[in-house]
């Protein structure tokens, strides 16, 4: 087990390690959507280095591919968020009522095939922070590791909005006005 050690007072931002269920406090995503399973270093505002286990029980493998099972691009991408993700929202106070979303990916390259048994060591630095009163951007660069070598890279941007953006208010939940 890693202990976490504290790094301020504020409970939300002062681990420098999380584990599964802390995750879980913090990311709105759950299986099979969720992928990170570790966070190894957290230094606020700054970077997080973070594990995802790559297994043949992943539902992607099914058809994607056949016989040759590689992780798709664009959830090792996702992946990113994610650990990025994680390292923002201890930012944030009211987390319950936010959700931090995609607004661009850039420079995604992939270098070598992810399949299962694979370790992915994921690492975010933030190059791009801004805050005023009802909103966070951010603009992070993330790299992918299987076994220390570079298998991905992207800089992803998000935003931090309301959950209940965009949900309709009937009761019904069918949308709409009423």
């Amino acid at each position: 087990m890693i202990q976490s050690t504290p790094i301020e007072t504020d409970a939300a931002a002062s681990k420098t390690a999380l584990d599964i269920h802390e995750i879980l406090k913090i990311l709105p995503h759950r299986y099979p959507f969720l992928l990170i399973d570790r966070v190894l270093e957290l230094k606020r505002k700054t970077n997080i280095v973070a594990i995802k286990n790559v297994t043949i029980n992943e539902p992607f493998f099914n058809g994607h591919f056949p016989g040759l099972p590689i992780m798709p691009g664009v959830l090792i991408v996702e992946a990113i968020a994610q650990a990025g993700g994680a390292l923002l929202l201890t930012e944030v106070e009211d987390r319950t009522n936010k959700l931090m979303v995609f607004t661009g990916i850039e420079r995604a390259k992939f270098r070598q095939p992810v399949s299962p048994g694979d370790q992915l060591r994921i690492e975010v630095e933030v190059t791009g922070w801004r805050a005023i009163p009802r909103m966070i951007a951010a603009k992070m660069h993330g790299v992918v590791y299987v076994a220390g070598k570079r298998v991905a890279e992207a800089t992803v941007s998000c935003q931090l909005i309301d959950s209940s953006r965009g949900r309709s208010t009937g009761s019904d939940g069918a949308g709409g006005d009423d």
